[in-house]
């Protein structure tokens, strides 16, 4: 399994309504991240809005983001997601997360 960390930042005024919106994810898309590879995923935030998202995955970060890619649910998420991030540049948020390199890992 392939560990992968990422970073995106949530819009200030936006933190509490995107904790909110995680409270009840919605089940087609729980369904197409467990279908494509993604496991132990887990979001955490600075009260800033900086986040760090960590999952396993079989293969790699871009194997697993691919395979969103061709879910219908997720282009909808991904749609509903963007009024929440800073920085995005015009990009979908599952575009603009920038993968952070391992240097330790505990066993």
């Amino acid at each position: 399994m392939k560990r992968v960390g990422f970073l995106l930042k949530v819009r200030q005024d936006k933190i509490e309504e995107y904790k909110k919106v995680h409270e009840s994810v919605w089940p087609e898309m729980l369904a197409a991240l467990r279908r494509t590879g993604w496991h132990n995923y887990s979001l955490f935030m600075r009260e800033d809005g900086m986040l760090f998202g960590y999952f396993e995955t079989p293969e790699n970060f871009q194997s697993a983001l691919d395979g969103m890619d061709k879910e219908a649910i997720n282009e909808k998420w991904q749609k509903a997601m963007q009024p929440y991030f800073e920085s995005l540049g015009g990009k979908r948020a599952d575009e603009s997360m920038v993968e952070l390199e391992e240097v330790f890992h505990l066993d």
